[in-house]
């Protein structure tokens, strides 16, 4: 008999959590601190946005959660786990990263077959080709693509193929980074309603950067307003659609996303 009973293993709450991150460019006195004690949680199964300007730092917050900036201090936390400067392969196979252009992410000289394959072949997980063609019709692609390359696809077909390899590893947890900026508007819609529907079906936990509030309302309950490197104030869902912020940057924000008002861009600061 064991001389302590433990219960059942019990999943974190927070699918990703980050707590007093700095994230710094540069050595010695040209160092330049890009992000500024920056923290959040975002919870299993649902999608946390991070919102601000071009150079507001929320591009880099996911860079560093996924790895690929090292200059960094504070806490990370994935899938309930610390997470040190040196990732393993089991960290890349739970979180996976869709990044702003579509065309720039894949490869131009390999196919879509190969594109997809190459995950699987380094985690060494087999059925190849059921897996590939399974995941080719969850986002929607012609098996016909399979072997075309990313420069015979369309903007949103490129992007799916970007999603489809995002996905292919299974994992929990998928870093957005401006998924629909590069697309017409369009094809913007499509793309965010098929990542509802994968999140939907494979219970997927979310962060999504975005400088378009009409995207992050569309796909978050919470976000995070950066500005200047900081979170100046998070919100939920409710107080943004009904343009509730306590902080004046934010509220700019949320004013500026009403169209343009002569009037207050001349008055707008920056702060």
């Amino acid at each position: 008999m064991p001389l302590l009973e433990t219960g059942p293993e019990v999943e974190p709450e927070f699918a990703v959590s980050v707590s007093n991150l700095n994230v710094y460019f540069g050595e010695g006195r040209d160092t330049f601190q890009a992000v500024k004690d920056v923290s959040f949680a975002a919870e299993r199964g649902d999608t946390f946005g991070l919102v601000g300007e071009s150079g507001s730092g929320k591009s880099t917050v996911l860079r560093a959660i996924a790895g690929l900036i090292e200059d960094w201090d504070g806490s990370i936390n994935v899938a309930g786990q610390s997470i040190g400067k040196t990732r393993s392969k089991d960290f890349f196979k739970n979180l996976q990263m869709v990044f702003q252009d579509p065309y720039g992410s894949l490869h131009p000289r390999h196919t879509i077959d190969r594109i997809l394959s190459e995950p699987l072949l380094l985690h060494g997980i087999g059925d190849v080709n059921n897996r590939i063609n399974k995941i080719m019709d969850e986002v929607g692609l012609p098996h016909s693509f399979r072997f075309r390359f990313s420069h015979q696809l369309s903007g949103g077909q490129r992007q799916r193929v970007a999603i489809a390899r995002a996905l292919i590893l299974e994992p929990s947890i998928i870093l957005l980074d401006e998924p629909t900026s590069a697309l017409d508007v369009s094809v913007q819609a499509e793309i965010l309603n098929l990542l509802k529907d994968l999140q939907a079906e494979h219970k997927l936990t979310y962060v999504l950067v975005s400088h378009n509030l009409a995207v992050i309302a569309h796909m978050c309950s919470q976000t995070a307003v950066m500005n200047a490197g900081e979170i100046v104030e998070v919100l939920n869902i409710d107080k943004m659609s009904a343009l509730e912020a306590d902080h004046p940057y934010t509220q700019q924000l949320l004013s500026a996303s009403m169209g343009y008002d002569a009037d207050k861009a001349a008055a707008m600061e920056l702060l």
